[in-house]
């Protein structure tokens, strides 16, 4: 197998990892760059991975090879929802925003397993019939070498996810909300005087950050496991927050840095059928991506510099 051949094989798989990762860390910019830290990207993202299978299974006679993609909305919409919990308590009642994050966590995780056990009396559910297709892409995919590269094979979800990162950088840089929000995260009390509603600036954004996570998390469940249970998602939402945060709160930053943990992913799923890589053991494979996660934040975290209310609860009239 040539080095093209590995490519081949290993860029197409690496972005339909990083897809859910692309979401889920651009939801945390939202939230972040508001000032709310959102801990609470791995509880949003099980959350969104569960209605999507759900929503898969129940409703696949109704929408036929539609729903995949309707699935995404309501995971969206239900863990949009879910994510009011952790504003409720970080914004209204200026809980602690780790805590908070923590525990919504716990609870999405032990929610959807419950009613897991509850629906399908196990614990884990079915296997949906359809999940998200891939395909080639109609010319591009004929390019020499960039065409087999990049657009064969290739998820739609992962195509939306790039679109989504692009339009995430649209809305924070250039438009009237982006600047809000960015005042928000930066100095609420200059926001506040300006006559910008900061605890609603807060609330949209993290809102944002649930709804995209949720669909994050159900591009996960129907593209990789196409099922849910306890190990589904397994750490993707801690892996995003490493992300956003590898990626400077930027959203294209975001993104270069979720296909960096996608490609570390790919090779532990495709590694031992590539010849350099096969003699590693498969463990080590499988452990990569979060070595390679705690690697990247060790080595960067002192240096990277967030939002300068970020984590500071807002009370009106103080510094």
């Amino acid at each position: 197998m040539g080095f093209l051949d590995i490519l081949y094989f290993m860029v197409p798989v690496s972005i339909a990892y990083a897809a859910p990762l692309i979401f889920t860390a651009l939801g945390g910019v939202f939230s972040e760059r508001s000032g709310v830290v959102n801990i609470a990207l791995e509880g949003l993202m099980v959350m969104g991975a569960f209605i999507g299978i759900l929503f898969n299974l129940f409703f696949y006679d109704t929408f036929g090879s539609w729903t995949p993609w309707i699935a995404l909305i309501a995971a969206m919409i239900v863990s949009g929802v879910f994510a009011i919990l952790h504003a409720v308590a970080s914004i209204s009642f200026r809980a602690d925003q780790v805590v908070s994050g923590v525990a919504i966590n716990m609870l999405g995780l032990a929610i959807a397993l419950f009613l897991t056990k509850m629906i399908f009396d196990k614990g884990q559910t079915d296997f949906i019939k359809k999940a998200i297709p891939n395909f080639d892409v109609p010319f591009l995919s004929d390019i020499p070498v960039i065409g087999p590269m990049f657009f064969k094979g290739v998820y739609g979800s992962s195509i939306l996810a790039i679109v989504v990162a692009i339009v995430t950088w649209y809305v924070i840089y250039k438009t009237p909300f982006g600047l809000r929000l960015r005042a928000v995260g930066e100095h609420p009390m200059a926001a506040d005087t300006m006559g910008v509603n900061v605890n609603k600036i807060r609330y949209i954004a993290v809102i944002i950050s649930g709804a995209l996570a949720g669909i994050g998390g159900a591009v996960y469940s129907q593209t990789m496991t196409r099922d849910f249970g306890h190990a589904t998602i397994n750490g993707q939402g801690f892996m995003a927050l490493a992300a956003m945060i590898f990626g400077k709160w930027h959203p294209i930053g975001s993104m270069g840095a979720a296909i960096f943990f996608g490609f570390a992913q790919a090779l532990a799923v495709v590694g031992p059928s590539i010849p350099i890589i096969k003699e590693i053991p498969t463990g080590y494979l499988h452990a990569l991506p979060y070595v390679v996660t705690i690697l990247a934040l060790a080595g960067f975290i002192g240096k990277a510099t967030g939002p300068k209310a970020n984590g500071k609860p807002y009370i009106k009239g103080s510094r």
